[in-house]
């Protein structure tokens, strides 16, 4: 039994996120723990709201409301919906908690003894409008890289640059929309990353496996241009971890709070923390997944991000914990996704346009979306989600192959023989050769669940359902039953077997059918077949099941055009 911790990016506290963040993260990352879990590890599973920095207070200005209740009822919010996807994280957690301010500012403490963290008196925009320094999202403007012209101040959405304020041409307040401003000196904190781009280079390199995508983006940020950069890690602004606190190995940071960035990817240590904490737990709960001296040497440790977060998780939260030089976990895999787009341009939130995670949850069931999101996860490039091709996957895939499989043989069964497993006759040469296909693809999809291709899993699963439904085509139970209801009943005894099995190995894609399953052939005992010929023979003769109700409706086209005319936008 290994092991295994698991991260999902943080996500925004500032709105709701739509399906292509939840694809992006969270749900391949819950497919992924639920797996690792199925198959008997030991997996802890962290997500938390990302709370401090601009987003979070231009969203609570925004709403007229302090920014510490906006989170507070954000979290509540993003946490629900992460519950209605059936997302099965060991904690959610919040980077604005007291464990992520005490860890963060320990970490900037020991870099900072450690000369890692350099003070600069830098030059910022002020907006004399707004009396206030503009970080961050607070000013909007051209990116000097690709000409978009919503590019922050922080970050170029559009090409993935990292910025600063002063790098955008024609500046604007994002407050109020002023363009008088001026450049003023302050001083802040920077993290000396350059000194540590030969370490993370050589790290970045001993990594075996690592996507072609995440290993990429790393190696551009390192040696593209001037290469790595120092980056500063404060900001001027009333909401965050406060830069001076006892203990600091600086002075004259008052009313400076840490970048977002630097805190956040602290949270995932934090939440683990806070987790212990909830359960009543001591400190070595949690030290067991992170510190290395007590425990965590045999942890494997997986992320799971968009991959616009790529730069910070491959070299700056690296760089924070290899340069506190304390004993930290760092990250083995990281698991890095493309685009997902809506019917071939961007979701937006202010133009109505595409499908965000509450409303995709009051107009369909989570299982639906779990499967389309996971069987075009967009890994190797981007995906692009076209109602028709929902359409097309909810019906072709959970309707046609799984629901009708479970259906059928249930039905038939109670018709013919009752509601148990019917006994008599024996198996031959078809039960072999589809335990022989089954076995087959499973290793298949087991082999790429372990690996995370998850694309690939879900075409293996399906085939090992569409194997389910091609013997039964075949055995025809109906036509055998006129002449031999006992050779019928060891076909429908196979199949419920089946039925069984698809419950199991359905769980990571779409948890609620395969829990439906399990429940109605009472399978109390649904471990993962390590041993296919046992598990194909679970449910003896005279085990009672009940038939379910119909596991997915189809999607009629009538209703298919109106969810794509509903969310066209504007």
């Amino acid at each position: 039994m290994a092991r295994i911790l698991i991260t999902s990016a943080l996500p925004y506290i500032n709105g709701i996120k739509h399906l292509g963040n939840l694809v992006g993260s969270q749900l391949p990352s819950d497919a992924y723990a639920r797996y690792m879990r199925a198959r008997g590890h030991e997996v802890m599973f962290i997500c938390a709201t990302d709370e401090h920095g601009t987003p979070a207070e231009l969203a609570a200005a925004k709403a007229g409301v302090p920014v510490a209740d906006f989170c507070t009822d954000m979290w509540q919010v993003q946490k629900d919906i992460a519950e209605g996807f059936r997302l099965s994280f060991d904690y959610f957690g919040r980077s604005s908690s007291s464990r992520n301010r005490d860890l963060t500012q320990h970490l900037a403490a020991a870099l900072g003894k450690n000369g890692l963290i350099e003070e600069v008196s830098e030059k910022q925009i002020y907006s004399k409008a707004d009396g206030r320094y503009l970080p961050d999202r607070y000013i909007e403007g051209t990116c000097p890289d690709c000409g978009s012209e919503n590019a922050r101040g922080d970050q170029c959405e559009n090409c993935t640059k990292q910025l600063d304020p002063t790098d955008l041409i024609n500046p604007r307040s994002a407050i109020s929309g002023s363009t008088d401003l001026e450049v003023r000196k302050t001083k802040h904190l920077y993290l000396k990353q350059s000194a540590m781009r030969d370490k993370l280079d050589k790290w970045i390199d001993s990594q075996v496996g690592w996507p072609v995508l995440t290993t990429s983006i790393a190696k551009k940020w390192l040696h593209d241009g001037d290469g790595l950069r120092d980056r500063g890690i404060t900001r001027d602004l009333d909401w965050g971890v406060p830069v001076q606190f006892e203990g600091a190995p600086w002075q004259g940071m008052e009313g400076k709070v840490f970048y977002v960035w630097f805190d956040a990817p602290i949270e995932y240590i934090a939440a683990t923390a806070e987790w212990a904490d909830a359960n009543g737990a001591d400190d070595s709960a949690w030290e067991r997944w992170w510190r290395e001296d007590k425990g965590a040497d045999d942890v494997h440790y997986v992320q799971f991000m968009g991959k616009d977060n790529v730069p910070f998780h491959t070299l700056s939260f690296p760089a924070t914990l290899m340069g506190s030089n304390e004993p930290w976990k760092l990250v083995d895999f990281i698991k890095s996704y493309n685009w997902l787009t809506y019917e071939g341009g961007k979701f937006s939130t202010s133009a109505g346009r595409g499908i965000f995670m509450d409303q995709a949850l009051e107009i369909m069931p989570s299982d639906y979306w779990r499967w389309w999101l996971l069987s075009n996860a967009p890994e190797s490039s981007d995906s692009n989600f076209t109602w028709e091709s929902f359409q097309a996957g909810i019906n072709k895939d959970l309707a046609d192959v799984l629901g009708n499989f479970v259906s059928r043989v249930t039905k038939f069964c109670r018709g013919k023989f009752g509601e148990q497993v019917p006994e008599g006759g024996s198996y031959g040469p078809a039960e072999a050769a589809v335990s022989a296909e089954i076995a087959k693809r499973l290793t298949a999809y087991q082999n790429n669940m372990e690996k995370i291709e998850l694309r690939k899993a879900a075409a293996d699963l399906r085939a090992i359902w569409v194997a389910g439904n091609e013997y039964l085509q075949a055995a025809a139970p109906w036509s055998v039953y006129k002449e031999n209801p006992e050779d019928a009943a060891a076909i429908v005894r196979f199949a419920l077997n089946l039925v069984r099995l698809y419950g199991v190995l359905s769980g990571p894609f779409i948890p609620d059918a395969a829990h439906s399953i399990l429940q109605s052939v009472n399978a109390t005992d649904a471990r993962w077949p390590d041993d296919l010929d046992a598990a194909l023979l679970a449910l003896p003769a005279g085990h009672g099941f009940t038939t379910p109700d119909v596991l997915f409706a189809k999607i009629s086209d009538e209703r298919r055009d109106e969810l794509e005319a509903q969310f066209a936008g504007d």
